[in-house]
């Protein structure tokens, strides 16, 4: 038997810090499109990280909880432990960190909210909510297949924009387009965590698309995520919005390369180091990328 983990490492599990890269790479590409475009606004990119990070802690809160109470994670889970399921924590003490994470998040996002004006009250609303009901509520996005949906709509689009509207005023197709690659990398994650957990998500019948789709069609969205990613700086390049410096982001194709190769032979418990490695490999493309549009404005 295991000791207990100290409470800084149970909240820590709880955050789950392989996912962050997800809140990160988003608000870095937006700033960077900010940049290119000669409207950055330092406190708005801080305030717009903090904000992020802690909708996704938030978020990744609410989902521990809520899938032990649900019973999709039991003890002999093939995913990284669960604190609710391990036992270290009750459900009601896992949601209230939830709400107080939460209100944190609505403390850092005020500012914001004031900034973009009533479309951003309601993308807030609706940020709120979802970081609860992606597993709770009476439709949970997750149970449905509609994940890579949301995670693409959240980390991608609205990211992304959001981030360059609040320091430019403007909505550009450059910042539309710039959401697509990590829009892109961060649904890879969420493909990765589905694709290891298929198996036991069937049984309790949580229907994410890879439970939908089977194993081998997975891989294969995977994968074209993998070629989205690397391939749109290039199509930046030749619509003018990027010059050579998109040859930057050559500098993450072994990463995705060792990515492919990794969810084509691993299964099970292996892939949560590919899950974390996509995360890294998000955060890496997204400081290439935001290079390549600064060096470019």
């Amino acid at each position: 038997m295991t000791d207990r983990p100290s409470t800084f490492q149970i909240w820590y599990l709880a955050a789950r810090p392989k996912t962050l890269p997800a809140a990160v790479a988003p608000i870095v590409v937006g700033t960077a499109v900010a940049i290119h475009e000669n409207g950055f606004v330092w406190w708005i990119a801080l305030l717009a990280l903090l904000t992020a990070l802690l909708l996704q802690i938030a978020a990744n809160f609410a989902n521990d909880a809520i899938d032990a109470k649900k019973g999709s994670d039991t003890a002999d889970r093939t995913g990284p432990t669960r604190i609710t399921t391990a036992g270290y924590v009750t459900y009601r003490q896992v949601m209230n960190a939830t709400w107080i994470t939460l209100a944190l998040a609505m403390v850092t996002g005020i500012p914001l909210l004031i900034r973009g004006g009533w479309p951003f009250v309601a993308l807030g609303i609706a940020s709120l909510v979802c970081a609860v009901a992606y597993t709770g509520g009476p439709f949970p996005i997750s149970y449905l297949g509609l994940g890579e949906v949301f995670v693409f709509l959240f980390f991608g689009l609205i990211a992304v924009t959001g981030t360059a509207y609040l320091q430019t005023g403007e909505l550009t197709a450059l910042s539309l387009a710039a959401s697509i690659p990590p829009g892109a990398m961060i649904v890879g994650i969420l493909i990765v965590n589905n694709y290891r957990d298929r198996k036991q998500d069937a049984i309790v019948n949580k229907r994410t698309v890879a439970v939908r789709i089977g194993a081998r069609n997975t891989r294969i969205e995977y994968f074209s995520m993998l070629v989205i990613t690397a391939v749109s700086p290039f199509v930046f390049w030749v619509i003018g919005w990027l010059n050579w410096s998109a040859l930057l982001t050559i500098l993450a194709w072994p990463m995705l390369w060792q990515l492919a190769q990794q969810v084509r032979t691993l299964q099970g418990p292996a892939l949560n180091r590919t899950l974390g490695y996509t995360g890294k490999t998000a955060l890496v493309f997204s400081i290439l990328l935001g290079a390549a549009l600064i060096i470019s404005r």
